[in-house]
């Protein structure tokens, strides 16, 4: 969002109706906020100032310069919180935690976030829907380092095998609107200038907490600005059977709150809550035989060799859990292997399956499925009678959340420019990378040729080589070429002179095309007789056949439609009779998952 500098055109100062009408669209943006943290981030006797730019964005400044909030469209829609008040309040917004300190490069240099730098929890994906503001973190540092929506919900993310775009980062450490500012700050050490890593003074306070016998987890003590311990052991460990009934309401309402992807899980649990079944403790030997059996389970039923290789996180969350029998909490802390990369190992170790450790997502991943072994030919598959009475019911949902999935992604195809860059560190020039891919390489030059400056870490040498692949052509004729850049720079610049590409993709279907997506136009105009007609092109882009949407289009609107070819072979354009030009844009959101910023509306018939 802030990666070119652009001016303000105006500054004033909010009044008084002007200063609650924004605290009542952030108590509506931003529900899990509380009055004393919106007083935090907007004292009362504060001035506040209103910045506006030339491309719509707001700005919202406290007394000092520092910024607040920033709106995006300027209509309080689409309102996000910068950093700056993020480390006021963390967890006013919910965050994804990195696998890694070294991810948070990436983001830091302006690339958005995918689900493959997620690090997934055991109980799973957390719940969320597309277009939602979600922060970053990265481990053992509470604050976090970039602010998005969500591109898709957690179920259509689970369906994608938690592959692709997670998070389109709006605002991070570092970008300009950061430095932008006068007194801006970093709020621990673990800020360097081009990664964030885990906070010394964090780890040093969880260590101390562990070794107290409980498990810390941090957030902000908001009434006195230092960080805290609260001891979460009874969350996360098993409930007590003699106060499952006490703890009903509260039990059922941690569960709600991280639903979405193993919404089996949830199920089952709330009918144990509500039936009072007694749960009994397993052993340790009896853990293990429930994990060999759920694995077991699930590399019949829904482990295909087709989505291999598959990270751990995800292989426990989305395919043994669900396995489980009704009513049994599986923890991998209580089995004999305690984690679950030992598990996993051990696995492989018997030979029935082969893992790999991903040393840059320190993460064991499930590369291999052998199902000519004996315990996989000797397990006899569980028929779950609860998914049997519901897979009639659910086809035809399963049929329409296919169809409206959809998964937008930017990939790069390496040009003339950089293709000395790729073959040197033995690359391939035909494939298709995405920027945190492309950046990867470049980096990976950078530390091969050794480019990095001795006096100053964040500043990168430009040899021949690597300078012709960066500007080449690109400065004007007389200019003197540069000699050095930055590492923040360095990515974003690179992927820059590569081809654009972009990859759609709906269900089982998949294109790949040159260019930058274009958007889908809905024209409303007047024919003959002052009579009204809605025009829809560019549908094939997002992998939708112009027919069928015509026929839909005609029951839903119980009006007359066509389809006409678009002169120069570009495509279908879908003519519906009368003004529906909203209804339609919303007809595509609902059920195709087009996402807004790629629908254009034109009525020509407004005056």
């Amino acid at each position: 969002m802030f990666k070119k500098s652009v001016e303000a055109k105006s500054h004033q100062r909010l009044s008084g109706a002007d200063r609650k009408k924004l605290r009542r669209t952030l108590r509506e943006r931003f529900p899990r906020g509380s009055d004393l943290e919106f007083d935090t981030l907007l004292p009362p006797k504060v001035e506040i100032t209103l910045s506006k730019f030339q491309n719509r964005v707001l700005i919202y400044c406290v007394e000092g310069g520092l910024p607040m909030f920033f709106d995006i469209d300027g209509r309080g829609t689409e309102i996000f919180p910068t950093v700056f008040a993020l480390w006021k309040v963390p967890d006013l917004l919910p965050s994804f935690m990195l696998k890694g300190g070294e991810v948070s490069r990436f983001v830091i240099g302006g690339a958005d976030l995918m689900f493959p730098g997620i690090s997934i929890p055991f109980e799973g994906l957390p719940s969320f829907l597309s277009g939602e503001p979600w922060a970053i973190k990265v481990p053992g540092n509470p604050a976090p380092i970039a602010v998005g929506s969500t591109t898709m919900s957690s179920t259509e993310a689970v369906k994608a095998g938690l592959r692709g775009k997670a998070l389109r980062i709006t605002h991070s450490y570092r970008d300009l609107l950061w430095e932008s500012i006068e007194g801006r700050y970093v709020p621990n050490a673990g800020f360097l200038e081009d990664v964030v890593l885990a906070d010394p003074a964090f780890w040093s306070t969880r260590q101390v907490s562990d070794s107290c016998g409980g498990i810390a987890e941090s957030s902000n003590d908001v009434a006195t600005g230092e960080w805290r311990t609260v001891d979460v052991k009874d969350i996360i460990s098993e409930p007590n059977p003699a106060s499952v009934t006490q703890n009903d309401n509260q039990g059922n309402a941690t569960m709600l709150a991280t639903a979405g992807v193993n919404d089996l899980k949830v199920k089952e649990n709330l009918e144990v809550d509500e039936s009072n079944v007694e749960q009994h403790v397993l052993s340790t030997e009896d853990v293990d035989a429930h994990l060999d059996k759920c694995l077991l389970q699930a590399l019949h039923s829904t482990v295909k060799d087709k989505d291999l290789p598959i990270p751990g996180s995800t292989l426990w969350s989305n395919h043994v859990l669900p396995c489980r029998p009704s009513g049994i909490m599986l923890d991998i802390k209580k089995s004999s292997h305690k984690k679950l990369s030992k598990w996993l190992q051990a696995k492989a170790s018997s030979g029935l399956i082969s893992v790999k450790e991903d040393k840059y997502n320190k993460e064991v991943v499930l590369f291999s499925v052998n199902r000519n072994h004996l315990d996989y030919i000797s397990f006899k598959l569980e028929k779950r009678h609860v998914e049997k009475a519901n897979q009639a019911l659910d086809s035809a949902a399963t049929d329409s959340r296919s169809q409206k999935f959809l998964e937008v992604a930017e990939i790069y195809k390496p040009s003339v420019h950089v293709n000395s860059v790729f073959t040197a560190v033995g690359a391939d020039i035909g494939q298709l990378y995405s920027a945190s891919e492309a950046s990867e390489v470049v980096f990976k030059y950078v530390d091969k040729e050794n480019l990095v400056k001795p006096t100053n870490k964040s500043i990168v040498i430009l040899d021949p080589t690597l300078c012709d692949a960066l500007f080449k052509g690109a400065i004007k004729k007389g200019t003197t070429y540069p000699t050095e850049i930055h590492k923040k720079d360095l990515g974003s610049t690179f992927v820059s002179r590569m081809q654009a590409h972009h990859v759609v993709t709906r269900g089982n279907e998949s294109i790949v095309r040159k260019g930058a997506l274009g958007a889908i136009q809905i024209v409303t105009e007047r024919r003959q007789g002052n009579k009204k007609v809605t025009k829809v092109s560019g549908l094939e882009s997002f992998l939708i056949n112009a027919e069928a949407l015509a026929s839909e289009l005609q029951k839903k609107f119980a009006c007359s439609t066509s389809v006409a070819e678009l002169p120069g072979k570009k495509g279908h354009e879908v003519l519906i009779q009368g003004g529906v030009i909203d209804d339609v844009a919303k007809h595509l959101v609902e059920q195709f998952g087009i996402p807004k910023i790629y629908i254009e509306v034109l009525d020509k018939t407004r005056k």
